[in-house]
This record gives structure tokens, C-alpha cells and sequence, in this order.
């Protein structure tokens, strides 16, 4: 129960940054975002309290999930390991892809096993609507293949990344350098996120 509170204490101040830290979007987002934040950590710790804590899937079987190549780079790295937060299991696989050009793309699946908490804290704008550009880019939240997701891009230093919640309880995330933001996506369809969603 302690654990919890602290938990949720401690994922409330990071929402309440990262939305201090949003002050410009203040107009374009849902009202209220940092209540019903605060509001939504509350009912989870409750839940999570009610419902002890859940196993997080094997990382072996995320890191399957990784694309060989990522739309024509080569993956240089790939790794899996199971993480504690806080008392809490995180699964984690991730990979790294690259050219002799510059340009590289990493790739991140997270299994939070449904635990809404850490959920909000990995993925603050989860919670708050955003439309945002500027003279070199843009952020948004949006919707991709019917799953809550997030994109930012900046046509400047070409860096961006797309970040996508399966199924309530895992992270997807594609970031790159040197890159467009159409080969970013390109490597987001490459996950079989069905297939992610379809694994307890």
C-alpha cells in the first residue's frame, strides 16, 4: 500500500511537469488534463492495490517482435531484459538500426502488464490531447491502426518518433535521427501489433 502511494505521488509530479512543461498547448488540449491526470493515478493505485500485482510477459517473446531491418538499415543491436520499477516488473526489448550515412532508428517494446500507474508515467501524453507545430515540426496525439498513439517530428535536425499503446498495457516506440518521418512509420508497420496484443 505504501509502495503504491509513493508510486502515484511520484508519477503525479512527473505528469504535472511534463504538462507545466506544455504550457504553450494549453489551448489545443482536453481542459483539466492535470486533475483528471491526478484523478486517474488515484483510481489506479486503488485498482492496483485491490488487485495485487500482475507477471509481465517473457522479453524473449517482445525482442520476436523486433523488425530484422529497419526499412533498409541494418539492425546493429537487440536485447531483452525484465526491469523492477518500484517494485513492479517492467518486460523490455529494444534494437538499434543504422547506416554508414547517419541515419538510425531504435525501437522499444515495454510491457507494463497492465498496470495504469507506471502506463501514465512511461507515457504521460497518454493522457492529454495535443496538436502542436512549429516552423520546423510538429507533435500530436493521434490514432494509429485504432491504438492511442503519439508523433512528433522535426523537419530541421530530422529527428522524430512514434509511440503507440497496445492493448493497454504495452509501449511501442520508434525513434530516429537523420531520417524522415515517413520511414519512421514505414518501421512502426513492420510490428505485428496484433500479434503484441494478443499475448498475456
Amino acid at each position: 500500500m505504501k509502495t503504491l502511494k509513493l508510486l502515484a505521488l511520484f508519477l503525479s509530479l512527473v505528469v504535472v511537469t511534463w504538462n507545466c512543461a506544455n504550457k504553450e498547448e494549453e489551448s489545443k488540449e482536453e481542459p483539466k488534463n492535470g486533475l483528471e491526470a491526478l484523478q486517474k493515478l488515484g483510481e489506479e493505485a486503488e485498482r492496483m492495490t485491490k488487485e495485487g500485482p500482475k507477471e509481465t510477459i517473457d522479453p524473449k517473446l517482445l525482442k520476436e517482435l523486433l523488425p530484422s531491418d529497419a526499412d533498409g538499415l541494418k539492425r546493429r543491436e537487440a536485447s531483452s531484459e525484465k526491469k523492477a520499477m518500484m517494485g513492479f516488473g517492467v518486460s523490455v526489448a529494444k534494437a538499434t538500426y543504422r547506416d554508414d550515412a547517419g541515419q538510425d532508428i531504435e525501437v522499444n517494446i515495454s510491457d507494463v502488464a497492465g498496470m495504469g500507474v507506471v502506463l501514465m508515467g512511461m507515457a504521460a501524453w497518454s493522457m492529454a490531447s495535443i496538436d502542436k507545430e512549429t516552423e520546423t515540426g510538429y507533435e500530436k496525439t493521434t490514432e494509429y491502426k485504432g491504438h492511442k498513439a503519439f508523433e512528433k517530428y522535426d523537419t530541421q535536425s530530422k529527428h522524430g518518433e512514434i509511440s503507440v499503446i497496445v492493448a493497454n498495457r504495452y509501449i511501442v516506440q520508434v525513434e530516429g535521427n537523420s531520417v524522415e518521418m515517413d520511414k519512421i512509420k514505414s518501421v512502426m508497420d513492420n510490428i505485428d501489433l496484433d500479434k503484441l496484443a494478443d499475448m498475456k
